[in-house]
């Protein structure tokens, strides 16, 4: 089993949302993937970026560079 660690998890309005974040932050190394939503969060599409914690500030800044409106940014154990 897989050990948690604590990880940066932006949820998304839309899946287009979360496909534009996916596709930006490929384009510019940004660390992190697409994974489904944890239960605990409420939020619109139903996916959202994991990504390192350490790597938070270049995941906001990637969102607010692509101009993608988050429905939260959230600390979690995962």
């Amino acid at each position: 089993m897989r050990e948690k660690t604590l990880r940066t998890v932006v949820a998304f309005h839309t899946t287009t949302d979360a496909l534009a974040m996916e596709a930006y932050c490929a384009e510019n190394a940004v660390p992190g993937r697409l994974i489904p939503l944890p239960t605990i969060i409420s939020a619109g599409c139903g996916m959202c970026w994991s990504a390192p914690d350490e790597a938070r500030s270049a995941v906001t800044a990637a969102a607010e560079a692509a101009g993608i409106e988050t429905d939260g940014i959230y600390q979690m154990m995962l």
